[in-house]
């Protein structure tokens, strides 16, 4: 966490580099297309069958837009995120690619607001997870996807995001909610979806 925070307070003192730019990007004579890199974190857990406390993680990530229609102030994201996922005891790193529709809405001069949805299609990278072993009757961590000590999860995962982001003069910030709609448990007799709330902050360029 104390990572995230310095990061974020060196954006934050880098903003009036930024400010000579204008937000939004509604001027309908012009080709709107945009770079911007994301920091923030999640609170994630798994529903269904696996019931868990949340976990707070790490989310870094760069993006690229593109306004689609010169009639209508529409935008389409992409990118690429990594992403600390899972639940309390277990914890896994996902490389994420979403694919947003992005509707702005022009506040103020200097102020654009920005609701987005659209899906999201991850890969899971690495992981520990912690389990109880009966043989040494205390705690130990294991890898997320060992199948040889534990049913384990699949690492491809699929869902939807949905949110509302905020640009003033290039700063951006954005807060939205992740569910997941893979079933992610590799045993048959379960049901487990990875959910996340997300809050990122970033610049456009």
């Amino acid at each position: 966490m104390k990572k995230i925070f310095t990061a974020i307070v060196a954006m934050v003192l880098a903003a009036p580099a930024f400010a000579q730019f204008s937000s939004g990007g509604f001027e309908l004579d012009k080709q709107n297309l945009y770079y911007g890199v994301r920091l923030g974190l999640t609170v994630a857990d798994l529903s269904g069958d696996a019931e868990t406390d949340a976990k707070v993680g790490m989310t870094l990530g760069g993006v690229v837009g593109l306004r689609v229609s010169q009639s209508t102030p529409l935008f389409l994201e992409s990118g690429l995120y990594y992403t600390e996922r899972g639940a309390k005891d277990i914890g896994y790193s996902n490389l994420e690619i979403p694919l947003l529709i992005k509707y702005g809405i022009k506040a103020t001069d200097d102020i654009a607001i920005l609701p987005f949805v659209g899906p999201y299609f991850a890969r899971a990278c690495w992981g520990k997870t912690k389990i109880y072993d009966e043989e040494t009757g205390k705690s130990v961590k294991i890898g997320t996807f060992d199948e040889k000590k534990w049913t384990g999860l699949k690492r491809l995962n699929m869902g939807f995001k949905v949110g509302c982001a905020a640009e003033y003069n290039k700063l951006y910030l954005e807060v939205g909610y992740q569910f997941g709609v893979s079933n992610i448990a590799k045993a048959d007799d379960l049901t487990i979806r990875s959910n996340a709330f997300f809050a990122n902050f970033g610049v456009n360029f």
